[in-house]
């Protein structure tokens, strides 16, 4: 059957498009940070009717299917992970379908599957807008449609985290038959196939577009959500019921062919204001002064610990450096010829981190790449706080630092820098190679690091103690804490570098135990992927929207069986599955 279905794919995808065997499939099937396991085959449909009918024949040949785009996950999603699925799987990549549409004079944008932050961040640029989100993610090649379906993003304070409600796109329905649903809010035809060919022709026109019944091409609240620092729930998290709809917070659970989403007007003005303390209480006076009482919100404020800094000084450099002199649009080029690399290594016996090993070295060769302002507050102070203002935001940001290091309460407790074009530009890339940093310090340190503890995690809006101390029994089993956020929605990435030897799955377990006890929701917007259970609210989302577990199975550590299945342990202690509650039952 797998040949088969094998040979029907390659009809529809051409050849050179369908990925078999585990030196070909290794870069869709094994995850940036995590996941890896076997698949069937990896498929690159040319256009929305070609993946229209891979997803047909998968359905026909009851395959589970991944719906994969830039593979640039943090949590194993868009990946299987290990064993225990009950079908052969199929990714489906969707990085060939990369096309834009400027609609309504670029106020909005509708996007194909595998368009990413980047490529948008450009096509927007002339028109003095931007999208959602302009850093992080975008640095590394993240698809648009990743960001939306796992509410990623956040980090720009008046935005929120993706969200839409006009989407395209296919789910296998109770009954087991693949339909496609349009509430893209155009008018494209009737039939799934005519739909999609008009789409991939792009001829639609203004009349075509309406507003599909008011539906929100992003979280209109937002700003005046995250402003509340009363309230006693986070500003946004991965199971908030507020951002579940259809495409958004999917997780895969559904095949996306097409989003619609706002865009935004770009601050024609912006200035970098880089904060340094030893006291994590004046962070959060910044915090909620800005918060509560300023007229215009900062673009975004990023925190970062200086040993996490350092970290990003050291094993992040030669990202840095690449993104600075090639472009972010070069970046996704750069890791896929990375894992064709560490795939060649790994299948001659010498392992996958010699890739690592050689670039640490080179990086090592390089000239300082931080101006020395930063790297003095390195020294100087453990907390450092990012905040990216414009417009009117910077006279108001400017007078308040001033005041608060000068005359007020934090004066002998930090400083603050104003920093120039090119302090701010570093200030920012330093932060967000932080995560590739932690990638890379686990590569060359394997003698003695076990592996990473990666926790995303959101505070509640009311929260004022909000730096980490954990009990001394957890603390000496970790070499090194990363600690980064969005510090104004108090969205902070807590990431371990665990000893050698010591239980990570136990490890985390603890650590989680003091963050329930703080009232913190977790994931905040990386989602569950396979490293954190779901929910029962987003799994009874994900139930609803892929009744028979057709899509990325054990997403959340659900069921990887067919009909959302169970495996229970008979008495002899051999397993087996059991019906569960669904609309497809196994025996």
């Amino acid at each position: 059957m797998t040949e088969t279905l094998i040979a029907r794919l390659r009809a529809i995808a051409g050849e050179a498009h369908v990925h078999v065997g585990a030196r070909a499939t290794r870069r869709f099937r094994t995850g940036y940070r995590y996941g890896d396991g076997e698949i069937a085959a990896a498929v690159q449909p040319g256009s929305l009717v070609e993946q229209w009918r891979v997803l047909q024949a998968c359905v026909e040949a009851d395959v589970a299917v991944i719906l994969q785009a830039a593979n640039t996950g943090l949590t194993g999603g868009s990946t299987p992970f290990g064993t225990g699925y009950d079908r052969p799987i199929v990714i489906i990549n969707t990085m060939r379908l990369k096309r834009i549409d400027l609609i309504r004079d670029g106020a909005q944008v509708l996007c194909l599957p595998g368009a990413t932050l980047e490529s948008l961040e450009r096509k927007l640029k002339p028109l003095g807008r931007e999208p959602h989100s302009v850093i992080g993610s975008s640095c590394i090649g993240a698809s648009v449609t990743g960001g939306i379906c796992n509410n990623s993003g956040g980090s720009l304070v008046q935005r929120g985290p993706a969200f839409t409600q006009l989407a395209l796109f296919a789910r296998v329905n109770e009954a087991g038959r693949l339909e496609l649903v349009n509430h893209l809010g155009v008018e494209l035809g009737e039939t799934p196939e005519a739909i999609l060919a008009r789409l991939d022709a792009g001829t639609y026109g203004a009349s075509d577009i309406h507003d599909e019944n008011g539906a929100w091409a992003s979280d209109r609240e937002y700003a005046t959500y995250v402003r509340d620092i009363e309230a006693s729930t986070p500003a946004r998290f991965n199971a908030d019921p507020r951002r579940h709809y259809e495409a958004s917070g999917s997780a895969g659970k559904i095949a996306v062919f097409a989003l619609r989403m706002d865009t935004f007007v770009a601050e024609p003005q912006e200035q970098v204001f880089y904060v340094g303390t030893n006291d994590p209480a004046v962070l959060q006076q910044i915090r909620r002064h800005v918060l509560g009482q300023f007229q215009h919100l900062p673009i975004a404020g990023e925190y970062m610990h200086s040993d996490a800094f350092r970290a990003a000084q050291t094993y992040g450099k030669d990202l840095f450096v690449f993104i600075r002199r090639f472009g972010s649009v070069n970046v996704p080029r750069a890791f896929a010829a990375k894992s064709w690399f560490d795939g060649v290594t790994e299948a001659l016996g010498l392992g996958k981190s010699i890739s690592d090993h050689l670039l640490q070295r080179v990086s090592k060769l390089l000239p300082e790449h931080l101006p020395q302002r930063l790297i003095d507050y390195r020294d100087r102070y453990t907390h450092h706080l990012i905040l990216r203002t414009g417009g009117e935001g910077i006279a108001e940001m400017r007078d308040y630092l001033s005041s608060v290091f000068t005359t007020g309460l934090a004066a002998p407790h930090g400083g603050f820098l104003e920093c120039t074009e090119d302090e701010g530009k570093a200030a920012l890339l330093n932060r967000f190679v932080s995560g590739g940093a932690v990638v890379r310090y686990r590569a060359v340190h394997r003698d003695r690091i076990e592996d990473i503890v990666a926790l995303d995690v959101a505070l509640p809006r009311d929260t004022r103690d909000w730096f980490e101390t954990l009990p001394p029994e957890i603390d000496k089993q970790i070499a090194l804490k990363f600690y980064v956020g969005h510090f104004l929605c108090q969205v902070m990435h807590q990431e371990y570098l665990v000893h050698k030897g010591v239980d990570c799955e136990a490890l985390e377990h603890a650590i989680l135990e003091t963050l329930e006890a703080r009232g913190a929701e977790y994931p905040a917007e990386h989602n569950v992927g396979h490293l954190y259970e779901a929910k029962p609210a987003l799994k009874a989302f994900y139930r609803q929207l892929d009744p028979t577990n057709s899509f990325n199975p054990g997403i959340g550590k659900t069921s990887r069986l067919r009909g959302w299945a169970a495996v229970e342990t008979t008495g002899d202690g051999s397993a087996e599955a059991c019906a569960c509650e669904g609309p497809v039952h196994l025996r």
